[in-house]
This record gives C-alpha cells, sequence and structure tokens, in this order.
C-alpha cells in the first residue's frame, strides 16, 4: 500500500509521487453493464495500491453528451450517470484515501459543450459574454443558435465553444477581443476557481487541466494566459495549500512558471511541437499526424536515434524553472488517451522496458498509462468513437481500448471487490494479449517489473524528481546516474556494454534489471536490456 503521512499533502509528496492515468469508461466496469465507471474503479483500488502508485488521474467524467469522450461538458459540478453520478465519486475519493492514493480529475478549463446551460443563455442574450461571440461571420467562427444569431468561436471542435478569457492583443477590425480584465473573462476565472474548490473541497486532491495554454487568445509567449494561471494557483492555495495542478500544455518551461505543479511533456505544445517526447516514443506507429517529421524514436529496436533532444529540453524546463523561483517539476507520461502506447507497431513489450524504467528513474514526475504496466498494445483499425478521430492516421480509439484484467479469482492481492472488464471498445482481439492475471505472479512479468521499479522509485530519495542526474551517454545505451545510483537502458537489438567502474570497493549491485548481467567492471545489455545499479550501496531486493 503507497505510504503516506496525513501530515503530508500530495504537494509535498510531489518529489517523489508516482501517478496513474485510467481511462474511466475503459478501466473497469462496476455494474456490469459494459460501460467503464467509478465503481469499477473503486473496485481495482487495491490493484492500484499493490503497484505502488500515490494518485490516480482519471479523465473527465462530468455531465457531458460524449462527442468527444467527456472533454465536451455539459455540467461542471455533476459526474455522469453513466459514471455512477455524484455519489460514484464520493465512495472513490473515501476508497482510495483509506489506501492512500490521490484522486486527480480532469478540468476542461477552456471550453464547454455546446449544450451546457451557460451556452444557451448566452445564446439568447446579446449582453452575456461568457462565451467569444462575432455580429458578423469571421474566420474560425460558427453561426451559433438562439435568439442572438451572432456567430461563436469554438475551441476544439464546432460543438466546443470557447469561454471567454480575453485577448492579449487588441484590434480594432474584430471587436470580439475583449481584454483580459473585462466582465465576461473576469467571471469566467472566478467560475474556474469555483468549479476545483467545489471539488477539492470533496476531497478531490488535484486536477490536470486540459489544453491549460488555450484559454488567453493571441497571447504571445502565453504571458497573459501564465498571469491567469498563477492567480487561479494562488487563490486555490488559500483554501487548499497541498493539492496539485497539473497541466496538458506541453511547455514545462512555461507552464510550471505560471503557476502549475507539473506540465507534461507531450506530443504537442511549446515551440518544437512536441518533439521532446516523440523523439523518445513516436515510432511512426498507432496515433500519428501527418504534419510530424519522420519518426526516429531513441525507444526503437534500429537504434538510430537518440536521447539527446529530450535531455536538451528538460535541461531547458528546469533552468527556466528554477530561474523563475517556482517549485513545480516536469512530467514524464509513457502514453496517454490521445497517443500512441509504448506498445505500437513492431515495438513489443519487451522492447518497452527500457521506456518504462526510464520513465521512472529520470527526475520528472512518471505518469503510467494504464494497461502500459503489463504490455497493452496499440489496437489499430478500429472505428471512431466519441470524437475519437483527428486526421486521416490519426485515431485515438487503439490507445482507449478496455483494460485487460483477464480471469482474475477474487482472493488475490489486488483485492476481492467484483469488477467487470469494460466493453466500452471492442477487447484487443489478438489471443496473446496480456492480461494483469496472467502476469500478477509471474516474477518476470513486465508487470512484476514496473511494480518493483516503483518500489525503488518511491523508496529511493536519490530518484526524486527534484534530485540530481548525470547524463553519462545519450545513445545506446541511454546512460545517467541519481547520485550512485546507475540506470542504464538499451531499447535497441544489438548488444551493448557499460563500464561501470568501481566505488570505494563496493561491489555493484543490482535493483532492477532485465537481460543484464555484471562481470568485473563491465554491465553488459543483451537486446532490450536495462537495470539499475547501485555503485555504493548494500544489495537491494526488488520483488
Amino acid at each position: 500500500m503507497p505510504a503516506s503521512s496525513p501530515l503530508l499533502t500530495l504537494r509535498d509528496r510531489l518529489d517523489r509521487v508516482v501517478l496513474y492515468q485510467a481511462y474511466p469508461q475503459s478501466f473497469a466496469d462496476g455494474d456490469g453493464d459494459g460501460m467503464g465507471d467509478l465503481d469499477g474503479i473503486a473496485a481495482r483500488l487495491d490493484y492500484l495500491a499493490w503497484l505502488g502508485v500515490d494518485a490516480v488521474w482519471l479523465n473527465p467524467c462530468f455531465v457531458s453528451p460524449m462527442r468527444d469522450a467527456g472533454y465536451d461538458v455539459a455540467d461542471f459540478d455533476h459526474v455522469d450517470a453513466r459514471y455512477g453520478g455524484d455519489a460514484a465519486l464520493d465512495r472513490l475519493v473515501a476508497a482510495a484515501d483509506a489506501r492512500g492514493i490521490a484522486v486527480v480529475l480532469d478540468l476542461v478549463a477552456g471550453h464547454t459543450s455546446d449544450r451546457h446551460p451557460w451556452f444557451a443563455a448566452s445564446a439568447d442574450d446579446p449582453g452575456d459574454s461568457r462565451y467569444v461571440w462575432s455580429p458578423a461571420p469571421a474566420e474560425g467562427f460558427v453561426a451559433g443558435p438562439g435568439s442572438r444569431g451572432e456567430f461563436y468561436k469554438p475551441n476544439f471542435f464546432d460543438f466546443q465553444p470557447a469561454l471567454n478569457f480575453g485577448y492579449a492583443r487588441p484590434d480594432d477590425a474584430e471587436p470580439w477581443r475583449q481584454p483580459v480584465d473585462a466582465e465576461g473573462p473576469r467571471r469566467n476565472r472566478d467560475a474556474l476557481v469555483e468549479i476545483i474548490s467545489r471539488w477539492y473541497d470533496r476531497g478531490v486532491q488535484g486536477f490536470r487541466v486540459d489544453m491549460a495554454a488555450s484559454l488567453v487568445k493571441d497571447d504571445p509567449g502565453h504571458v497573459e494566459t501564465g498571469r491567469l494561471w498563477a492567480e487561479v494557483r494562488a487563490r486555490l492555495d488559500a483554501r487548499h495549500p497541498g493539492n496539485i495542478l497539473i497541466s496538458e500544455w506541453g511547455d514545462p518551461a512555461r507552464a510550471v512558471p505560471a503557476g502549475f505543479d507539473v506540465d507534461f511533456f507531450l506530443q504537442f505544445g511549446g515551440d518544437d511541437d512536441g518533439a521532446a517526447l516523440k523523439s523518445l516514443w513516436n515510432n511512426g506507429a498507432g496515433t500519428v499526424h501527418e504534419a510530424w517529421a519522420e519518426p526516429n524514436a531513441w525507444a526503437d529496436a534500429a537504434g538510430t536515434g537518440d536521447a539527446a533532444y529530450f535531455v536538451d529540453a528538460w535541461r531547458r524546463a528546469v533552468d527556466a524553472i528554477e530561474a523563475s523561483g517556482a517549485t513545480g517539476i516536469p512530467g514524464l507520461p509513457t502514453a496517454n488517451h490521445d497517443f500512441t502506447r509504448l506498445v505500437s507497431g513492431s515495438r513489443d513489450a519487451v522492447q518497452a522496458r527500457s521506456a518504462l524504467l526510464l520513465a521512472l528513474t529520470w527526475p520528472a514526475l512518471p505518469s503510467i498509462y494504464y494497461g502500459d504496466e503489463i504490455g497493452m498494445r496499440y489496437v489499430p483499425g478500429l472505428a471512431s468513437l466519441e470524437g475519437s478521430s483527428l486526421g486521416p492516421a490519426y485515431e485515438r480509439a487503439g490507445s482507449r481500448t478496455p483494460m485487460q484484467w483477464g480471469d482474475l479469482p477474487p482472493t488475490t492481492a489486488v483485492g476481492a471487490a467484483p469488477a467487470f472488464e469494460s466493453r466500452y471498445l471492442p477487447q484487443d482481439p489478438d489471443p496473446l494479449r496480456p492480461t494483469v492475471a496472467d502476469q500478477l505472479d509471474d516474477p518476470g512479468s513486465l508487470l512484476r517489473f514496473v511494480r518493483a521499479a516503483i518500489a525503488l522509485r518511491r523508496s529511493d530519495a536519490r530518484l526524486g524528481a527534484r534530485e540530481p542526474v548525470e547524463v553519462v551517454q545519450t545513445g545506446y545505451p541511454f546512460v545517467f546516474r541519481r547520485g550512485s545510483l546507475l540506470v542504464a537502458l538499451n531499447p535497441s537489438d544489438s548488444p551493448h556494454a557499460v563500464d561501470v567502474g568501481s566505488s570505494s570497493g563496493a561491489a555493484p549491485v543490482f535493483a532492477v534489471s532485465f537481460r543484464a548481467d555484471l562481470a568485473g567492471r563491465s554491465l553488459r545489455l543483451a537486446p532490450f536490456g536495462c537495470a539499475v545499479v547501485d555503485l555504493a550501496g548494500a544489495p537491494t531486493s526488488q520483488d
């Protein structure tokens, strides 16, 4: 069970927190109707506790018409019936709290559904400036409903009207550009604070903010957006100082100084459109945007990539965070609901071990996407569901398939509460698909490897997100030191060796390893091998 003190808040423990992302409709079904729900997640909390995670992030579970899988919110104050309603969230928070696991919800801050009561009222009231309206057709605007007879600006899909947080720059030719301190933007900032606070009052300990950089429009450098979030953070801290805000920004150098505790490196964001994360994971399979450059990922059997681009981006982000005086950290996800899984195309679960170990040993907040711990793959060829398709090759459904529990007996270490597999999307049709049931008691499984790596991360202060790192080399293998821990990662199909030297005569010992062995001063990594070696300490046992 994750160890947490009631005297320590989630923010206090952020340095060694491991986050787990559970897609609610796919993770587990608590009532057997085929749709994943919050009672299903509650039924699997013993699994998350056994795995060792500290917090679980849930994609939006608020009332929604589900044209964008919940990212089109129609009511921020209530949980959608398909997930079990408000009472199910209260049960989940209480059960998670009893296990030392924090619940982090997902806030869509920049827009609502066009079925939200706010939008219906605004469409009938020419004096309502909660959304961005133009009296005449304008590029990027959509004809609105209601008696207002005007045109609104969407934030993403047409059915997601953008909330008005103002424009950073005026333009006389575009009279809809209100300043950031106008009545409508102020009203929406207040609403953000109140929405988050109400859920914090119910026991939620954090929010991940969707499209956090999208709020203030025409905002060079996101200066005004940064000021907005700094204000929101300060107001929230006055009431709930230990809770956390995580941004979907993809630019930690800007987002963390703006007031977020964490910002993930993502497949988009920043001045390089997410090149740092893509340089690690993107192998051209799964979710692929036609505008992306040809993939040359470090985590690839060909061994032609390099982690140097990621390391440089991470250093720039950390330098910017430190220069700003902020205390937050970058985040490194294994995957997410919008991006391909680590296991995709030709990359299998054996090859993915180095990538998972990197996420769990690098100085950043690791986020494990549900199922990555057992090697679930991106499933190609699925039909679009609830807005999952973003382009000819950018189909997100393959990353959202049901968690593969398998035939778990009710008396295992992962709990006795009943839970069913979701039928939200088709199951991976591969008869050899990995399951929790198959890997739970297998000491050589990916699941047990990830559990051991999480335990090491959480128990060893040298792996804290704010502890130093010394990069030895960024190719094959990728080698870096965290104090006297040496991490060596070889995602390629060729063997490699690392000179580990000696340290005060102490014999190097393995903490977590796979396809690796030690001979004298040489750590030998077989194809796809990886290891964490303690150059100074006593042997460490991890199950």
